[in-house]
């Protein structure tokens, strides 16, 4: 018998929070440090119990065949650092049943509000969701407030945050992956702003991984869901100990500092 929407996604988020690892990085450029070493990564997340990981369908079939893990999600969107100025514009490469027929759990496809080609990927993801609830897919929409054309209203203390979940989840999806909008308090609006799971992506660029702990710390205290964290993870010497500390915070409710000291 078929599992149902709400089986899957309790696997994906036992207790509805997660600790999910993207490693779909090495279509957009490659090398990625981590990604030359993708089956020891993998298995190390694993055995470390990350809840989910997150991978282009290629890769997914194999890890999948390899491994056996009832754990993965299938990313369905695409672009390379070769397009120019349509590098931001995500493409679809795969159908939710094709996910499923690959081994996948869930999919998961990208907006980029503000570029040029955003609706053509609203309306990707709203095939996607479409297909995927069909077939008891979970949908994680990764929706990024960040283009060009983007317009923040100046009451907007989530700098966009928060409209982008809102389309993740009026979309359809059933998990968003937003960015740390900064602080605490901005972080609250995004949560109160839809009744989906809100996963945040690695933090700002050149954030340490204990400073990393503490954002999601706050994160965790107003409401969010956890992490959807790929650099931060699979590109460290040591994937296992970041994982164990990330499940410390999010699942355990152990302070970011205590959790630090499981780092290896």
């Amino acid at each position: 018998m078929s599992e149902t929407l709400f089986e899957r996604l309790a696997r994906l988020l036992p207790d509805g929070r997660g600790v999910w690892i993207p490693m779909d990085h090495g279509i957009s450029g490659y090398p990625e440090k981590g990604l030359e070493r993708m089956d020891e990564v993998v298995d190390s997340c694993i055995e470390a119990g990350a809840d989910a990981i997150v991978l282009q369908k290629g890769a997914l079939s194999h890890h999948f065949e390899r491994t056996g893990w009832n754990r993965f999600v299938c990313h369905v969107s695409v672009s390379t650092k070769h397009a120019g100025d349509r590098a931001g514009e995500k493409v679809r490469v795969a159908t939710a049943e094709e996910c499923l027929f690959r081994g996948a759990t869930g999919c998961s496809a990208q907006i980029n509000l503000g570029v040029e080609s955003e609706p053509e990927m609203i309306v990707e993801m709203g095939e996607l969701t479409g297909e995927a609830i069909a077939l008891g897919m979970p949908v994680l929409g990764m929706v990024y407030p960040r283009g060009p054309n983007l317009i923040i209203a100046d009451d907007d203390n989530t700098g966009g945050v928060a409209h982008a979940a809102r389309v993740a989840w009026e979309l359809g999806c059933d998990v968003v992956k937003v960015p740390w909008p900064g602080d605490a308090e901005s972080f609250a609006e995004v949560c109160s702003a839809v009744p989906i799971p809100v996963l945040i992506a690695g933090g700002p660029l050149g954030t340490s991984f204990t400073e990393l702990l503490g954002i999601v710390e706050q994160a965790i205290s107003v409401g969010g869901a956890g992490v959807c964290m790929g650099r931060q993870v699979f590109g460290t010497e040591d994937p296992a100990s970041h994982i164990r500390a990330l499940k410390a915070v999010i699942h355990d409710g152990e302070s970011a500092s205590d959790a630090s000291g499981r780092l290896g």
